[in-house]
């Protein structure tokens, strides 16, 4: 058979253009490069007029849409800036950039940003509206200001211990009322441990005497010393948290202001079996989100907690419909679902994806939660865990909880967690055929059973 020859001056395969006035701008910590077009790069500075230059430059060759990198947080001033002035923002997942071919430059990226961008194949990553970036940046300045408010409660309990003073051990919990108590004692100059055991509750369930006994240390200068700044600190830092809770329910309340919603939060009943932990604001929580969620109950599922809804609200918002399409969307941004690698007909691996995301985690600490809890959700968590190990169990229930989520903030449903018709008579085989072996392994015949039930 004859082949035939072809010419590389005849026509050529060519990727059409989507978006015709388009950018790709390489976001650096000095200096940000803006390609208008493949011929046309240039590099600008980092600082606030160096922005609005490039607005104007962006205006001036007539671009409408701009591609930027979402690698590390260099990228959020100068996107602010760009909605500002109406141009269309992509921001893309750095792992849809990754394979750039030949030497890599600030000024291929660039290139390579607007060649991608120019021909569609680039998709935009998820952003909140105004009032929950606003609501995000208060929530996750919350979240580090309590971790770093655990740091010192580590160091009260190491220091306790050098002194031998072992109120871990008879209290759960040494930053609780009566820990606290105990301490600033301690710090007052108090050493008596007949004392020093009267300002622990009673609800205590150790007795009284391994109290005390847990109470008499070695009170050397230096480990009272730590001790003092380690308290002072951690007071600090929770007067930081209780100033910023203020804020984060001023900010609520005039976002409810401003939006009508169709239940209040006076219709809002507390469901039974759920406390405030520790670490949750003091304000409710639960019933502005039950306002927003216009009478949806998310504290209904097992394992969710305030901290849960808070999360929610402050990194997704609850109208989650517009920016995901369906619930497996939702688990899959989430990265709950398989990441699977498939070559020559054969799957090479299908572990999820690492993801980073606030919302993720705090969604896979239920899913924990709700596997110690005597519910449907836990019967499936421990089934799970049994079989393929409990990070396996995690990360599928957090997937269910994902999807009981966003169908019940989507349909404005309550919480149910039932199994399908289908689903049952499936677990009701396995379990017959469960019976049906270990009968055959002890050689029980059909005689002996109805000898038994008779």
């Amino acid at each position: 058979m004859k082949t035939k020859k072809v010419r590389t001056n005849e026509k050529m395969i060519s990727m059409p253009v989507v978006n015709p006035h388009a950018a790709g701008i390489d976001i650096g910590s000095k200096s940000h490069f803006v390609c208008v077009s493949q011929d046309n790069v240039k590099e600008f500075g980092a600082f606030t007029s160096d922005l609005y230059d490039i607005v104007n430059h962006l205006q001036k060759h007539q671009v409408k849409t701009v591609a930027i990198e979402s690698t590390g947080f260099y990228w959020q001033s100068l996107f602010v800036i760009l909605q500002e002035n109406e141009f269309e923002v992509f921001l893309v997942n750095s792992r849809h950039l990754k394979n750039v071919k030949g030497h890599k430059t600030d000024v291929v990226d660039s290139r390579w940003l607007q060649l991608m961008h120019s021909i569609g194949m680039l998709t935009n990553s998820f952003q909140p509206d105004a009032f929950t970036l606003e609501l995000r940046n208060y929530v996750r300045h919350r979240k580090s200001l309590v971790e770093d408010a655990s740091r010192f409660v580590s160091k009260m309990n190491k220091v306790m211990v050098l002194m031998n003073i072992r109120l871990s051990t008879v209290l759960r919990d040494i930053t609780g009322e009566s820990g606290l108590k105990v301490i600033k004692a301690i710090l007052d100059g108090e050493r008596n441990p007949a004392k020093l055991e009267e300002l622990i509750s009673y609800r205590c369930k150790t007795s009284r005497g391994d109290i005390q006994k847990s109470l008499q240390g070695d009170w050397r200068k230096e480990y009272l010393f730590e001790l003092r700044d380690c308290y002072e600190f951690y007071q600090y830092y929770w007067a930081k948290i209780r100033n910023i809770d203020t804020e984060i329910e001023h900010l609520i309340e005039e976002h409810a202001k401003q939006t009508t919603h169709e239940v209040s939060n006076k219709d809002y009943k507390a469901p039974k079996k759920k406390f405030h932990q520790k670490n949750d604001p003091e304000f409710s929580v639960e019933k502005y989100a039950y306002e927003m969620t216009s009478g949806v109950d998310l504290l209904q599922i097992d394992g969710v907690g305030i901290n849960t809804v808070l999360t929610m609200m402050s990194e997704t918002g609850f109208d989650i419909s517009k920016k995901f399409q369906t619930a497996k969307h939702f688990a899959s941004w989430l990265g709950f679902t398989p990441n699977r690698r498939i070559s020559g007909g054969k799957e090479l691996s299908s572990k999820t994806r690492k993801k980073t995301n606030p919302l993720a985690k705090i969604i896979r600490d239920a899913a924990n939660a709700a596997g110690n809890s005597k519910s449907r959700l836990g019967d499936f968590f421990k089934r799970l865990a049994y079989r393929k190990g409990r990070m396996v169990a995690i990360i599928a229930t957090a997937r269910k909880i994902a999807v009981i989520i966003f169908n019940m903030l989507t349909k404005r449903e309550s919480y149910c967690y039932e199994f399908s018709e289908a689903e049952t008579e499936k677990i009701k085989n396995v379990k017959i055929q469960k019976v049906l072996k270990a009968l055959k392994s002890y050689n029980i015949s059909k005689n002996d059973l109805d000898f038994a039930w008779a």
